[in-house]
């Protein structure tokens, strides 16, 4: 049996433990304590214990009559906890020892060292949250702009799960839509209209292609956008590199080259997390080193969703944009760079040019809302209404429950199969669907999802 396997209904009976905080130095750490014996291992090493749920309680927290910590204690009766279950919350000093030497007392005393993200899991179990909510956890965690923590939220709040309970729902109904109209054909006004039937599959295609639509928007926000600055040599590539993250990361010099390999780094610009990379300058060259340099900037081409084609003037420019062109399908963004110099004649006439100077800081911010812009006419930006899908697990479950609907639909139109038969497809979507959610008690699904969460979570 797997760990996360471990972990389910057959040991919800212990009372598990961790520190939910990072460990190293700090002001302060989190102790979290939760399972039915919870409040009678806590009690072995708590004085005074709180007075009542929810509120805080300065204590002294011992071990076999040693003094462990002066900590803030705080009770969460179970089911209203977060994980459901009876909850002790203990706010001990930072660093090392303590938090180590309270989570020992309390495993001497009879409880579990927790598992990643067990807590998390408990509650999905015990119906806190379900397995979307649980995910959206980990993104909030893990979240590197406002963007993804913005769809983390959403997802928590359970935006996406209502729109899928309410898929199931519309399923289940047109499920008993036909199994009535198979059993009782001529009750009330005869047989169903086929019509009804079609329209009510067709709202339901409608809805899940304008889910699976936002999936490219959201991997980008959960992954970052890869924004490639390209050009030739000292073409002050990193210096805007430099200068968009606010901070030195590159070797800017003089010297035609410099850049050996590509470095990245993210920025969160407010709308969407940029992955920005800055590569070595696109020249041929003998020199074996630089060589390998430039062919990792082109694989970074291939991959790219917007690339900055940066030189310093419009010859540069053009040359620069050709370059990029054959070897990126991702829109091309010119920036004519050392905007802070006096520009070339031919440059005051070039429409669709950013001027940027990494020096003063000239043009940084049009630069970045054209970035932006790109990333929104290539993937398209969901309706504010519209849950993200940030994961592949929600792209496939909603893929195969959309294939299944479709087959239903062509078999129901062509009449080639009886209802019964036919309706296999809308069970099919209903089960997928009812396992994104978490709806069904599915082990491998749940080891999946906390597989990467933190121990405390």
């Amino acid at each position: 049996m797997s760990p996360g396997a471990a972990a389910g209904v057959a040991q919800l009976q212990d009372t598990i433990i961790a520190v939910a905080t990072p460990t190293g130095m700090g002001a302060l750490a989190l102790v979290r304590l939760s399972g039915p014996g919870a409040y009678a291992i806590a009690q072995k090493h708590i004085r005074p214990w709180p007075s009542e749920p929810r509120a805080v309680q300065l204590s002294t927290v011992y071990n076999l009559g040693e003094v462990l910590d002066r900590s803030l204690i705080t009770l969460f009766p179970g089911p209203y906890s977060f994980t459901g279950d009876d909850t002790v919350e203990i706010s001990t000093h930072g660093g090392y020892l303590v938090p180590a030497s309270i989570v020992a007392a309390l495993i001497s005393s009879g409880a579990r060292q927790a598992l990643p993200g067990e807590f998390t899991r408990r509650a999905v179990l015990n119906g806190k949250l379900d397995i979307l909510q649980a995910e959206a956890i980990g993104d909030l965690i893990d979240a590197r702009s406002q963007a993804m923590q913005h769809a983390a939220l959403s997802q928590l709040d359970g935006g996406l799960s209502r729109r899928l309970l309410q898929l199931r729902e519309d399923l289940i109904g047109l499920e008993s839509i036909i199994a009535y109209d198979i059993d009782f054909p001529e009750e009330d006004d005869g047989p169903v209209p086929r019509d009804k039937i079609e329209a009510a599959i067709a709202k339901m295609i409608a809805s899940l292609e304008a889910l699976l639509a936002t999936a490219p928007a959201g991997e980008l926000i959960r992954e970052g956008a890869v924004v490639v600055i390209a050009g030739p040599p000292n073409a002050g590539k990193s210096s805007l590199f430099n200068s968009l993250l606010g901070r030195s990361r590159a070797i800017v010099t003089e010297i035609p080259g410099t850049t050996r390999d590509a470095l990245e780094a993210v920025v969160d610009s407010g709308k969407w997390p940029l992955r920005l990379v800055d590569t070595a300058g696109l020249r041929d060259t003998v020199d074996p080193i630089e060589r390998l340099g430039i062919e990792v900037s082109e694989r970074y081409l291939a991959g790219a969703a917007v690339v900055l084609a940066c030189a310093e003037n419009s010859a540069g420019l053009d040359l620069t944009i050709d370059s990029a062109g054959r070897k990126s399908t991702a829109p091309v963004i010119a920036v004519r760079t050392k905007a802070d110099l006096a520009p070339h004649r031919d440059d005051l006439n070039r429409e669709h040019v950013v001027q940027v100077s990494a020096h003063t800081g000239e043009g940084l911010q049009n630069l970045l809302d054209a970035i932006n812009n790109a990333i929104a006419s290539k993937y398209g930006e969901a309706a504010p209404d519209l849950p993200l899908l940030t994961r592949a697990r929600h792209r496939q479950a909603l893929t195969t429950a959309l294939v299944e609907i479709r087959q239903f639909q062509q078999a129901w139109r062509e009449e080639r199969l009886p209802a019964p038969v036919a309706s296999v497809h809308l069970r099919a979507a209903v089960y997928v669907l009812e396992e994104l959610i978490g709806a069904v008690d599915v082990d491998d699904v749940l080891d999946r999802v906390f597989s990467s969460f933190c121990v405390g979570k």
